[in-house]
Order: C-alpha cells, then structure tokens, then sequence
C-alpha cells in the first residue's frame, strides 16, 4: 500500500479532520486496479471534494477511471496523461497517481472545453467562466490541457481575460512518453466521466485558507544577450537583424543544415532554450522547430518583438536547486499557513536531463522541504503558473502548487 495524507484538525476540539489532502499511487498492470488502489490509498476512508488523476497515455483509461470512481464516487474529477508521474510514496515512473482535496472549507467547479486547438484563447475563456461561481476567499483555476494543441500561451491568456490578477492560475500540458502523438485529458461529474483529447479540463478551487503558488526552473543565461528584431508569437525571424537559425546555430557551433533532421533538430534544441529577460528573471522559452528555408526559428511560446535574449544552460544541481525556489515561493503565498499538500507539474525535459539519479535526488530534496507532505504530479509538455501579472505558460520549469 502506497498512501500519505495530511490534514487539519476541526477548531471544534472534536477531532474529525476539518481539511485534508490524500495521494496515492499504482503500478499495477490492471488499469482497474490500480485505479482502485491509488483512489483508496489517497482517501483513506474520507470523501473527497475533488479528485485529480494522472496516468499513462497508453493505459485503458476506461478501465482505469472505472476503479478511481469505484472508490470516490462521482464527486468533480479532473485528469490527464503524463510523460511520467510524481508522489511521495514512489520514485517517478509511469503509474497512476490519485490525488485528493476534502473536508471544510473547499468548493469546487469542474469543466471542460473540446477541440482546444481550434480556439485556444475561447476555450480558456470559457472554463474560466466558474471562478464566478465561487465565493471562497481565495480561488485558484487548475488546468490541464493537451500537450499538443500548439499556441499554448493563448489558452492562459483567455483564462486570465476571465478571472484577471486576484485569482490564481496553475496546472500543466498533457503528454505522452515522448511519442508526440496523442496525449488524453479527462473529466467526471455525477453525469459520468468523459476521455477527451485536443481538449482542456480545469477545476475552479475555492478555500477558505490560502493557496500557494511556486515556479522555478534552474536555468542560467549564458554568453551575450540577443534582441529579437524581428517575431509574431512564437516564430522568431530575426536575431539581431539575422536570420534566427543562423544566429542559434553559431551559438552552439553548427549551421543551418541542423534543422534540416526536424526530430533530432527538437530533441537537440529541447537542451538548448532561450532565457527571455523579465524583471523577476529569465523567462524560458523552447525551440520547437527550425525553419532552414527562411532561417526562422519556433518557440512554443511567444516571443515578442524587441525581447532580450540568452542562451541557456543548466545541470543537475541547478535543476534540483528549482526545487527550494519553487517550494519557497509555493509557501510564501500560504500567508504562515502550513501546507496540507501539493500538486506538482514538472518539464517532461527536465526528467530526460536529470536521468534516474539526478529524479532520485530530486525528490529527495522536496521530501527534505516538506517532510511527510503528500504531493502528487506529473511530468509535462507545458508548465501553467501565474503568480504575478499576465503571462502565465512555461516550460522547463517546475510548478507548485500548495494547498492550506
């Protein structure tokens, strides 16, 4: 049995649990049961508000959904597919992860917006829609979306069009084990539970105590700046009035023709990002693709023109530093609280840089930051945090979200 769980006792004297936070974790091959498994481990006999479910994308999500309902009933249930998945009870490595918010104090809205990809900007527009229908002090809007749907940063800026600079913003980018080819988002109310792709689902928390919100990536700017004279979005034409590629390409000793191999190019290039300057630091952006014909270069975020940027480089300790930065700022936002648990959304990259060891290490630092907290996540192709201003997308990074 893997279960941890944390809470706080009713001001009453009477000993319930006034509030808690569950996970657990299954590595069973049966989808069902490991949906069971994980479900009754991260409850432990209680009720949920909210269930939120990471997985595999090659596991029988039907099967697997089948066994977290068994045990939670048809209380609000979000999810999706991850590159690999976090808890306190197991290294990282793909298996079901159930997490679980319950007791006093918590109020919770579930929706979801299909074919994400023809609208990212509407789609958070409209599952931001139910924060208005929270009265809790404090809210946060948790969302998951489709690793795959491309202009990410849209989706965040609807959502914020909606529930503006009060309201918190977290969540992460669905994937699959690098396959690039289908990755699955889900939801569940008392009408079922739907399996969706090119979709994002989203929960509007309310809470009666603080929610914390931490992102950190570990990344430091190497050799000299660059402005970026010329960009729309995410296409970056021109460095420095040359041709983008061309400029990337010196930089890490090689020429345009390194595009030409679009795969190993991406693979390469997801080592090597682009620091944007922000007055809290470097904004990470990721070099999706190259563009030998014209010389551009992709980004799966915007960059706009006039931007300031850096290469980018990191290794194992500073990847694992991003832990203390995150989970100090995750905490701060707590306002002296202490934490019942946390959700974690980490850059599917990051898991490829650390390889097995540096993972270990990893989450030997958080337990070391937060001893016997339960924590719950999933490796990502997207980060979502927002703890000041507008922008709200990244990647190679890694977000905490901490619960009171």
């Amino acid at each position: 049995m893997t279960v941890t769980s944390n809470e706080t006792k009713a001001a009453t004297g009477t000993g319930q649990p006034a509030r808690w936070f569950g996970a657990g974790r299954s590595t069973d091959v049966d989808a069902r049961a490991a949906g069971v498994q994980a479900s009754r481990d991260a409850l432990a006999g209680r009720t949920a508000s909210l269930v939120v479910v990471f997985c595999p994308a090659d596991i029988d999500m039907q099967a697997m959904l089948e066994g977290v309902r068994s045990e939670t009933g048809d209380v609000p249930l979000i999810g999706c597919s991850g590159l690999a998945h976090l808890s306190q009870t197991g290294p990282a490595e793909l298996a079901v992860v159930v997490s679980v918010l319950g007791g006093d104090g918590f109020e919770v809205r579930v929706s979801a917006a299909p074919n994400v990809s023809a609208g990212q900007r509407a789609a958070g527009e409209h599952v931001a829609d139910m924060i208005e229908e929270l009265a809790s002090e404090h809210k946060l809007l948790l969302l998951l979306a489709d690793g795959l749907a491309g202009e990410q940063h849209e989706l965040v800026r609807g959502a914020y069009s909606v529930i503006g600079a009060t309201v918190g913003l977290a969540g992460g980018c669905a994937a699959d084990e690098f396959l690039y080819e289908q990755t699955f988002q889900f939801i569940g109310d008392a009408s079922g539970v739907r399996v969706l792709s090119d979709a994002v689902v989203a929960a509007a928390i309310g809470s009666d105590a603080p929610i914390g919100v931490g992102v950190a990536h570990g990344w430091r700017k190497v050799g000299k700046p660059m402005v970026a004279t010329r960009s729309s979005e995410g296409h970056v034409h021109t460095l420095d009035g040359e041709p983008a590629l061309d400029v990337f390409a010196e930089r890490v000793g090689s020429t345009r023709a390194m595009a030409n191999d679009a795969k190993a190019f991406q693979l390469f290039a997801l080592k090597h990002p682009l620091g944007m300057s922000r007055r809290s630091g470097e904004d990470i952006r990721v070099i999706h693709g190259g563009n030998v014909e014209d010389g551009s270069i992709t980004c799966l975020a915007d960059v706009p023109q006039g931007a300031l940027l850096w290469m980018m480089e990191t290794d194992r300790a500073g990847l694992i530093s991003s832990v203390d930065d995150a989970y100090a700022e995750a905490i701060d936002g707590l306002d002296g609280a202490a934490p019942l648990g946390f959700l974690a959304f980490e850059c599917g990259v990051r898991f490829l840089i650390l390889e097995a060891d540096g993972v270990r290490e990893e989450a030997a630092r958080f337990a070391e930051c937060a001893p016997g907290i339960p924590f719950a996540g999933f490796y990502t192709m997207g980060e979502i945090a927002r703890t000041r201003g507008a922008r709200g997308m990244h990647h190679l990074t890694l977000v905490l979200v901490a619960f009171a």
